[in-house]
């Protein structure tokens, strides 16, 4: 099993459609034909730069992932330096689940994050990977603030 930062976007989309199909059922068809035809482009234009991706490879198959997404945002008392990290994405193929992928994927993640310097990485944590998350040191942050979403389309 090979665990490695992408060089470049082959298998990105099809990893993110195999997680995009268990984490939404329900998508239409449609939908994910749209999506589909927009992550290419996506990631020749962010791999690397903004956005990172993080792959497990079994004989050249890649069976698992977890994204980073940086943002840069103005500086405040919560993120002085101005940059976060947001974590996607984080799956493993059922067939190879429990089996440490996913941490492995998610240590790799961490550690660019500290070299990368970003003053904190977050993520949303479905219930099969609160745990994983919570050993690697997350930990749920109640602000005050109520998360909110006004949906454009």
């Amino acid at each position: 099993m090979d665990i490695f930062r992408a060089e470049n976007t082959a298998g990105l989309t099809d990893i993110r459609m195999e997680y995009l199909r268990e984490d939404f059922p329900e998508m239409p068809d449609e939908q994910a034909e749209y999506i589909r035809e927009r992550l290419p482009r996506y990631y020749e234009e962010h791999l690397n730069r903004d956005f990172f991706a993080y792959l497990a490879e079994d004989k050249g198959n890649i069976v698992g992932s977890a994204f980073l997404v940086i943002k840069e945002m103005p500086p405040n008392s919560n993120f002085p330096d101005g940059r976060i990290g947001t974590v996607l994405n984080v799956y493993v193929k059922p067939g190879y689940r429990r089996q440490g992928i996913a941490k492995a994927l998610m240590e790799l993640l961490i550690s660019d994050a500290k070299a990368f310097k970003l003053d904190y990485i977050e993520l949303k944590a479905s219930d099969d990977g609160y745990p994983l998350y919570k050993k690697l040191g997350f930990k749920v942050e109640n602000t005050g603030f109520t998360n909110m979403k006004l949906k454009i389309r």
